[in-house]
Order: C-alpha cells, then sequence, then structure tokens
C-alpha cells in the first residue's frame, strides 16, 4: 500500500528587495561619471565645518544612502544612486 501525502511550505515572510550595489570601478561603465568624480562626490557627501567655523553644505549623497561602507570597500547603491541623480534633474 502506497500513500502519498501532501507536504506544504511553511508560510515565509517576502524577501526584501535585494539591494544593487557596485564598486566605484564599476559605475562609470553604466554612468555618465568618471571613478575621480564618484570619489569627489563621496568626499563631499555631508555637510562640513572649515578651520573658520562655517558651515560647507555637502551635497547630499550621504544622506540619500548612496554610499556603503564595509572597512576600506566603497559601495555605491545604484538604486539610491538614480534617485539622487533624479533629483537633480531641471537645477
Amino acid at each position: 500500500m502506497h500513500t502519498t501525502t501532501e507536504t506544504t511550505a511553511p508560510n515565509r515572510a517576502p524577501l526584501p528587495p535585494v539591494k544593487r550595489l557596485a564598486t566605484i570601478e564599476q559605475v562609470p561603465a553604466m554612468y555618465p561619471f568618471t571613478a575621480a568624480a564618484l570619489r569627489d562626490l563621496k568626499f563631499r557627501a555631508h555637510d562640513r565645518t572649515n578651520s573658520r567655523g562655517e558651515t560647507i553644505k555637502g551635497n547630499g549623497t550621504g544622506p540619500a544612502g548612496v554610499w556603503i561602507q564595509i572597512g576600506r570597500k566603497v559601495l555605491v547603491d545604484l538604486d539610491a544612486f538614480e534617485a539622487w541623480i533624479d533629483s537633480h534633474r531641471g537645477q
């Protein structure tokens, strides 16, 4: 006698969307920015203070979540980068 039993997969929560990440060296193949320009964008990502105590405005890529740094490795969140670029259209 052979019986079959149906097994159902346990209810699993949907997986979060996967982030599209690239290194600074990979991004110039996808967007019209050089690696040097991207490093400059990262350097100027946040507001900073000069030697006289004046605030120098950043470019907004830091608060936009464009940069992910793990140790020395810097990754670019491509979705956040595209959103940041789109926010500057017409300016």
